[in-house]
């Protein structure tokens, strides 16, 4: 048991002390176009550094995200990249320093298919001052081209009806008869009910 307990320490330890990591292996985004753009911004993997870089205040210009820590940051980012399968691209303004605009490929591995890989486009931002510049386009091109090169069958997303135009002229379609994205939200269960 106090084996266990310092083997854990360290391992905490380690991931706090993490000076600056990628969540996965940033060649996969080389010989992809628009890596770079001349106007400072580069797109690369999410790092542990970005939660000091704004990833966190971005999201929230998404969705409601929580009052996430670093160590919860952390955490989560080490939980991710040891799972495998998640890709989160950021778009960082090397002038100031800030993550301005952040996508997400989820990889699911099927027995369909020939035991294929879905990609599945996942929560595409960016910063409200930003808009306008086609980065959201630069996202969601980055991520196709990041699920192909991944070899994936198929990329599907869900989005509200006002997006629908902006992503078919990406490429997407809706697809007969399966038009509507359904889904189900899970309400946490209290420690009281946990029996």
């Amino acid at each position: 048991m106090m084996r266990t307990k310092k083997a854990s320490a360290s391992r905490n330890a380690a991931i706090m002390s993490d000076d600056e990591h990628d969540l996965f292996p940033a060649n996969l985004l080389d010989r992809l176009p628009n890596q770079r753009q001349e106007n400072g911004l580069l797109v690369r993997p999410l790092r542990t550094t970005d939660y000091d870089k704004g990833f966190i205040q971005l999201l929230g210009q998404l969705t409601d995200v929580g009052h996430i820590g670093r160590d919860q940051f952390l955490n989560r980012f080490h939980s991710m990249k040891s799972a495998g399968g998640h890709y989160v691209i950021v778009v960082e303004d090397l002038e100031v320093g800030k993550v301005i605009g952040s996508s997400t490929l989820v990889v699911e591995q099927k027995f369909i298919h020939n035991c294929a890989l879905k990609g599945r486009l996942e929560d595409v931002v960016v910063n409200t001052t930003y808009r306008g510049k086609q980065l959201g386009k630069l996202l969601v091109t980055t991520i196709a081209q990041l699920a192909k090169r991944l070899q994936c069958y198929k990329l599907s997303l869900d989005c509200r009806d006002r997006l629908i135009p902006f992503y078919e002229i990406l490429g997407f379609k809706r697809e007969p008869g399966n038009a509507n994205a359904m889904n189900m939200r899970i309400e946490a269960i209290s420690e009281q009910s946990r029996l």
